[in-house]
């Protein structure tokens, strides 16, 4: 494993410190500053209140009850206890009338009681109207939060072993992070059309499910510098997913830090901050940031009074006094996102400089200079820009290298580049596109192929095409896979629901912007020129259809077959919630027996075809039917385990390798 290494304890420097960093971020030369003493100040929860309230309110498990009183309701069977209370405020009257209604209750059952004999006695110190057996009284119990630690940490000297692991341990949690929050958004939807309260939002309640369970990452350490796992350019949409993997630990906050209650010197240290254009007074220009410090702003985000050198502030002032790196998270607007922001991280910069200046509106605000360092992989916000023009003016931004600007011929909805800058291989123009898999006549003859449902505006969930699934459908009213399956029903062309239903995704094929570029690492690969949400739908992977007796005498010659039945089955890791729910059942059903036929992929292919493997894939495969209902010959559908930002490449599990070729399993 790496090594934790605990932070330098900064008790121990000289005062005044005797290093700096310099703009390269590489070297250090000595300075002399003047020590500005930190305030003496509380740890500022208002924000985690905040947050905490609507996590604990989005929380069904939570206690949602006000706190009680510091002084106990008075007895109204004790006169003099109410005779003692002060004059009677609108709160107080309210209780005056829920005791006179109870008093009223209270008489009425003793008189039942009295002629009938059926009523039991109440206690006198209980406040119910009715008696309540004891099995179904309900305790309400506050949980207890893992809080973050105190301690700063710096992780070093990861293996690419350990690097592997890290990393699979942030996809797998951000896998469940989506998951549930696009299961919670489905389930509030069925709340809110049932009359049963206001939507929540489902980021804030998928972020409260995996903190009741321990599932946020790093709660015991706090890490300064990069966080295992987590690469530069990686992708969020919610500022909550940026807490549960520990990259940014404020909810709503734009610095994030150790505040001086908690720090061993009693001073503040800084260790991540998000540019998301809220203060008038920053310039970013890339490598080099001006940042501009928190607080004086009103309600409209407008600057209203002067910024103080406290909290956030004296915290990043406090981490350029001691040379610590920064973490910069970049949120912005970006076309085809479901949400206002995108937020990328962009990697590690050192603060130089930091001074008191009067901003645009006038009023003083602390402004701190914010220089990349160097060597590390291209910012995330970069590319993300570079794609979003490559994708309207293509030859203007790289005049060179593209051999087709649609290797589908118009045969998809969106065109298909294909690029290629290292060598002078045209292998993917020598192949017909195939949209869609070609299959063998006879299974659409099958009996039960012409069964659809008779929905008329839209599938509903106990309509024919939701029992075949299971009584559910697999997709959430996005389009976004709610959960993987053995095998999905989709709506065909004999049923009657029109093209929007929820219940026709992947057949609507092709919906994103790709690429296929030559790579020197895997040969041909795939990668996105859209950002692509986790649980979407990216194409089908296609081919001709051969049966296993055509699969032997085609194997003979050497064509290129893939066997569908040896693709790993990550469709059962997206929407796993076993961590979540204790009952949690894998799905089963519909179940299909073993997959014993092959696709020849050797004249005709599409697109998916070049998409490269990987044990710790972005994509996974799903077998749909849509056409015709026979379980023998699925569609193999692709969709997303994760956010993946534009310019990132696609890729797949395959499968082992086969032990007398040594080459991977699924093709021949």
């Amino acid at each position: 494993m790496g090594t934790v290494l605990p932070f330098l304890d900064l008790n121990l420097l000289p005062d005044p410190p005797t290093f700096s960093t310099t703009d390269a971020g590489n070297a250090t030369t000595p300075i002399i500053r003047p020590k500005i003493e930190p305030k003496v100040e509380p740890f500022d929860e208002s924000t985690t209140q905040i947050l905490t309230h609507q996590l604990e309110f989005d929380n069904p498990s939570s206690n949602l009850l006000p706190s009680s009183p510091t002084t106990p309701f008075p007895d109204p069977n004790d006169p003099s206890s109410i005779a003692l209370e002060p004059a009677a405020s609108s709160e107080e009257n309210v209780y005056s009338e829920f005791y006179r209604i109870t008093e009223m209750f209270r008489s009425a059952f003793a008189q039942r009681r009295q002629k009938c004999g059926d009523v039991d006695d109440l206690d006198p110190n209980s406040r119910a109207i009715v008696p309540v057996p004891d099995e179904r009284r309900l305790v309400v119990t506050t949980r207890r939060y893992q809080k973050r630690s105190s301690e700063l940490v710096r992780v070093t000297n990861l293996s690419i072993e350990d690097q592997r692991y890290f990393r699979d341990v942030v996809r797998r949690t951000r896998m469940l992070y989506d998951a549930l929050r696009i299961f919670s958004m489905m389930e509030e939807d069925k709340r809110h059309r049932m009359g049963m309260g206001r939507r929540m939002r489902g980021d804030l309640r998928a972020a409260a499910m995996l903190r009741d369970r321990g599932l946020w990452l790093h709660r015991d350490k706090r890490i300064v510098g990069s966080i295992p796992g987590i690469y530069i350019g990686d992708l969020f949409f919610f500022r909550m997913e940026l807490c549960v993997v520990a990259l940014h630990g404020q909810a709503q906050a734009g610095i994030d830090y150790l505040p001086s209650s908690q720090s061993s010197n009693g001073e503040p240290i800084a260790t991540s901050v998000i540019v998301s254009g809220g203060y008038e007074d920053d310039e970013d220009s890339g490598d080099v940031l001006i940042y501009t410090g928190q607080g004086g702003q009103d309600k409209f985000s407008k600057q209203c009074c002067d910024q103080k050198l406290e909290g956030g502030n004296l915290a990043l002032e406090r981490s350029m006094h001691y040379g610590i790196e920064i973490r910069v998270i970049r949120g912005f607007k970006y076309e085809g996102s479901l949400t206002t922001k995108v937020y990328v991280y962009d990697g590690l910069y050192r603060i130089v400089d930091s001074w008191f200046d009067v901003g645009k509106s006038g009023f003083g605000v602390c402004k701190y200079r914010l220089v990349r360092i160097e060597g590390q992989p291209e910012m995330g916000s970069a590319i993300m820009r570079f794609a979003m023009t490559l994708k309207t003016r293509p030859l203007q931004v790289r005049p060179t290298g593209y051999l087709n600007l649609d290797i589908s011929m118009k045969k998809e909805k969106v065109p298909i580049f294909l690029y290629n800058d290292i060598d002078s291989d045209h292998d993917p123009l020598y192949y017909e596109y195939l949209p869609r898999t070609v299959f063998p006549a006879f299974i659409y003859h099958a009996a039960g192929n012409n069964m659809g449902c008779d929905c008329a505006s839209g599938c509903s969930n106990d309509c024919m095409c939701a029992q075949k699934n299971g009584g559910e459908f697999a997709y959430d009213n996005s389009g976004f896979l709610l959960r993987g399956k053995p095998l999905i029903f989709e709506c065909g062309a004999n049923c009657c629901c029109p093209p929007n239903c929820r219940n026709r995704v992947t057949q609507k094929g092709l919906r994103n912007r790709l690429e296929v570029f030559r790579s020197r690492e895997t040969g041909w690969g795939v990668r996105t020129l859209d950002l692509i949400h986790a649980g979407a739908f990216i194409c089908e992977y296609a081919g001709v259809v051969l049966t296993k007796e055509q699969a032997q005498i085609c194997s003979i010659t050497g064509d290129s077959l893939v066997y569908p039945g040896r693709f790993t089955e990550r469709w059962a890791e997206w929407g796993d919630l076993s961590q979540i729910y204790p009952g949690y059942v894998r799905p089963t059903y519909p179940s299909i027996p073993p997959l014993d036929f092959a696709m020849d992929v050797s004249r005709m292919r599409n697109v998916a075809c070049y998409i490269s493997h990987s044990t710790s894939p972005n994509l996974l495969v799903q077998f749909v039917l849509y056409d015709h209902n026979n379980m023998m010959f699925p569609h193999l559908m692709l969709f997303a385990m994760e956010n993946i930002p534009p310019m990132r490449e696609l890729s797949l599990d395959y499968g082992v390798a086969d032990e007398y070729t040594g080459k991977l399993s699924i093709c021949n």
